[in-house]
């Protein structure tokens, strides 16, 4: 950001859509506090940012699209516990709820990128797909830009806050996932000796 201003933020949070471990609960509070003291505008840092996620988003939606339907389910068959009518139901849930799930996961830490994927899988429209991805992430950037532009020397107090949001998101997956583990095992058949 020092060297590229907003567009080094955007370019940053471009990166952090296709390779989620780079945090972007640290980079947007950062590019706020830069906001503040003047190094870039804020106007600047929100749009360059949203048009980072944008590209992110778009890559990974197009990685979906390309992996496809059908090499999916054959990818899928081979994880253990998984069959093809959980692919089903993901499919039909995808469906009914694939704009606010888009619009949605755009703000849940992990699955911000994550959600670019199943769209392209399931070749939502590229121009609702982008609408919707632009309207979730203008909020997500904008709020954490405006806490670091607000905290000022403080905007690290961010990081803190949107970790235990990250923890109770990564608890309720892994509940999620042990339920579904259980619930397969109780239910295959037990073979008879």
């Amino acid at each position: 950001m020092e060297s590229l201003g907003a567009f080094g933020a955007g370019l940053a949070i471009a990166i952090e859509n296709i390779f989620p471990p780079l945090p972007s609960e640290v980079i947007l509070p950062l590019a706020g506090f830069a906001a503040g003291r003047g190094d870039l505008t804020l106007l600047g840092a929100i749009f360059w940012t949203t048009a980072g996620s944008i590209v992110g988003a778009l890559v990974l939606y197009l990685l979906g699209a390309r992996l496809g339907r059908d090499r999916m389910r054959r990818l899928v068959v081979k994880v253990p516990l998984v069959d093809i009518a959980d692919v089903d139901r993901t499919e039909a849930w995808f469906d009914r709820h694939g704009d606010k799930a888009v619009l949605l996961g755009r703000m849940i830490p992990l699955f911000r990128s994550f959600i670019s994927v199943p769209a392209g899988i399931e070749r939502m429209p590229v121009a609702r797909f982008l609408v919707l991805t632009l309207i979730g992430s203008a909020v997500w950037n904008t709020v954490f830009i405006l806490a670091g532009y607000l905290l000022g020397e403080n905007w690290e107090t961010v990081q803190r806050y949107a970790d235990v949001l990250q923890w109770i998101v990564v608890a309720v997956v892994v509940a999620a996932v042990v339920v579904f583990v259980v619930r397969r095992v109780r239910n295959r058949p037990h073979e008879v000796e």
